[in-house]
């Protein structure tokens, strides 16, 4: 009983090394570096074009209210129709791409004028907008 008993000290004792490594990378920081590093951000014009990697993955769901999907599981990449109202409440409508809470595209007036806009989630089917002059904008996606 007492050999058992110091053989597991000893195997205890040995095992506990300090060593001078870094702990390993969990999961969740592997796919972080990999979102923050490789992930380009969203900007207008990325609605305009669907590129080649893009296009296989092209997806249309008809339940959901995006146009169409395109990405990876990791990084999925929607399109939407939106319409909404400025800060002077003239009525816009337009396109956006997002990923995540954010997002990029164009907003149109009535009387067809387009400007760049970047956009973010705040609720279920709502967004928020800035264009490039500084107006706001209160959207939903359609």
């Amino acid at each position: 009983m007492t050999k058992k008993l110091l053989l597991i000290l000893l195997y205890i004792f040995i095992s506990c090394k300090e060593t001078n490594q870094a702990p390993p990378v969990q999961n969740e920081e592997i796919k972080l570096g990999i979102f923050n590093n490789e992930v380009p951000a969203i900007t207008p014009d990325d609605r305009k074009e669907i590129d080649n990697e893009e296009r296989r993955t092209y997806h249309v769901d008809e339940e959901y209210k995006y146009e169409y999907r395109t990405g990876r599981p990791d990084h999925y990449e929607y399109n939407y129709d939106i319409i909404g109202l400025d800060s002077l409440n003239n009525e816009v409508t337009g396109n956006v791409n997002t990923c995540g809470k954010f997002g990029a595209g164009i907003i149109r007036d009535k009387k067809g004028n387009e400007k760049d806009i970047e956009v973010e989630w705040y609720e279920n089917g709502k967004m928020k907008g800035k264009d490039t002059d500084g107006m706001q904008y209160e959207l939903k996606a359609e």
